[in-house]
């Protein structure tokens, strides 16, 4: 099957289907885009609705993020805590002290009833934003020092079906999700990220590089398949 990279959406699969009357795109499992469209479709016209249509697909991957179970006491990232407390409030607040994100439910309300999951992803974002700056800038700077690499700058995401991504201009995007993984997972994405600096592809050549600072990288790529970058 024919595959395409996009600056944002990252891999997208096509698949030529003698049965599709339009192109169709959807969120497959692994929480890449994958198009169907009849056969002999310019591609063409592929990258022409990408382009026009983005805030559409921005809404079809959030439309497809899984649900998440709040639970009080839950770890957030590396070293936040989601705390809920039952208060004689009509209202509900979320509010953050130190690394706890305190949920006050109105008495009869959990944590996962669906009025509150906006204001409690908002708060995990920015938890979330908070540790992927502290952390993420020094120890891409650090492996970038000792496996000899260089990057113009980096900058940060959550709206992306990708973990991080690498520009032609040497900037490297990294998802504040990555605060999510174990720390060897999060050093792959950014050796992965790094070795696109000297290699714009996925050659022979490119994953040699990975090796060289991450000899573990093949089961590494396997844990991560398991993870999902959506917040």
């Amino acid at each position: 099957m024919p595959i395409i990279q996009d600056k944002e959406f990252g891999k997208i699969t096509i698949v030529n289907s003698p049965k599709a009357t339009q192109i169709k795109i959807k969120v497959s499992p692994n929480g890449t885009l994958r198009v169907s469209m009849p056969p002999h479709t310019p591609i063409l016209l592929l990258k022409y609705l990408l382009k026009s249509s983005r805030s559409k697909i921005r809404l079809i991957f959030d439309q497809a993020k899984p649900e998440y179970t709040y639970k009080n006491g839950m770890q957030i990232g590396k070293s936040h805590t989601l705390i809920s407390q039952s208060t004689n409030n009509q209202y509900f607040s979320i509010t953050k002290h130190g690394q706890q994100i305190i949920a006050k439910l109105p008495n009869g309300k959990q944590l996962n009833d669906p009025e509150f999951s906006r204001q409690i992803r908002d708060a995990i974002i920015s938890a979330l934003r908070l540790e992927a700056k502290k952390y993420l800038p020094k120890r891409l700077l650090f492996l970038a020092n000792k496996y000899g690499y260089t990057y113009s700058k980096v900058r940060f995401s959550h709206a992306s079906s990708r973990w991080g991504s690498c520009s032609s201009s040497g900037t490297i995007s990294l998802n504040i999700a990555l605060m999510k993984l174990p720390f060897e997972l999060i050093d792959y994405i950014i050796i992965h990220e790094l070795s696109h600096t000297k290699q714009m592809n996925h050659s022979q050549a490119f994953w040699k590089l990975v090796e060289q600072a991450d000899p573990n990288y093949k089961s590494h790529r396997k844990l991560l398949k398991l993870q999902n970058p959506s917040i």
